[in-house]
């Protein structure tokens, strides 16, 4: 297997360093061919080291500008595998070479698997199949950054349709197959949605499916006490009249969730 050489486009110092590392313990034998901090920094090595590495990871936001302004001063063919904090840019970075795209925090697993995907799009498998999985991994990941999650519900309210800001949603409970939204200034109004469609109307990062019965809203939760046989309760502001318990299996989960 071919020694891989990576320039990496990184302007924060720790970042790059952690990146390097975490290289490195996914396969030691990578070499770092260069650390590059700003657009302009990047565009004078690019032009100069034509040949000089394989791969490219690289940030978008720069001190100096986003790293899409290099593609536009220099003519880059090699693979890129995008590591950012922003999710904005998806498909921006897929039409700049892009073969992935990761969000920081990032982890040795995330590297690993970003270097499986560079290998097999230039290694052994047919050319064929291997832009195939390419397109088929693009897409799910461009529908997963790209995805446009509800802002507001118009919902009834006497005689009237108002709206009613995601985020000014406290929690959504289900009870006689109805399902109610309760605003963190105490309304409460019918949904013609189920949970399970709200699922996937609202942002994962922001609410979590607590129960059958509960979605709640992460910035409304004010504390978690460890309850019965491994559960978990969630306390919310305003509170419900019926306790949002989260099971042992799906503690984990709810934990991960809430460290983001």
């Amino acid at each position: 297997m071919k020694a891989l050489r990576i320039a990496v486009v990184e302007d924060e110092a720790v970042t790059a360093r952690n990146l390097a590392h975490l290289l490195q313990l996914v396969d030691g034998s990578i070499t770092i061919a260069a650390t590059l901090a700003s657009v302009s920094e990047a565009v004078e090595w690019f032009n100069c080291s034509t040949d000089g590495y394989d791969l490219i990871m690289m940030d978008i936001r720069l001190a100096d500008g986003l790293s899409f302004d290099i593609f536009k001063a220099v003519d880059i063919t090699s693979p890129v595998i995008f590591v950012t904090a922003y999710n904005d840019y998806a498909i921006q970075a897929f039409k700049n070479n892009g073969i992935d795209y990761i969000l920081k925090p990032f982890d040795e697993k995330e590297i690993g698997n970003a270097l499986k995907k560079f290998r097999s799009l230039t290694g052994q498998p047919p050319a064929e199949a291997a832009d195939n999985g390419r397109i088929s991994q693009v897409l799910q990941q461009i529908d997963q950054l790209t995805r446009s999650y509800k802002k507001s519900f118009l919902v009834h309210f006497r005689d009237k349709l108002i709206p009613v800001e995601t985020a000014k949603i406290a929690w959504f409970y289900t009870a006689s197959e109805l399902v109610y939204a309760h605003t963190t200034d105490g309304h409460q109004y019918v949904m013609e949605f189920t949970m399970e469609q709200l699922e996937q109307l609202l942002d994962p990062q922001l609410f979590f499916r607590a129960n059958r019965q509960f979605i709640v809203n992460r910035g409304c939760i004010t504390e978690v006490e460890f309850y019965f046989n491994g559960r978990l309760l969630v306390k919310v502001k305003p509170e419900p009249t019926e306790r949002i318990l989260i099971s042992k299996v799906r503690t984990p989960e709810f934990k991960a969730w809430m460290n983001r």
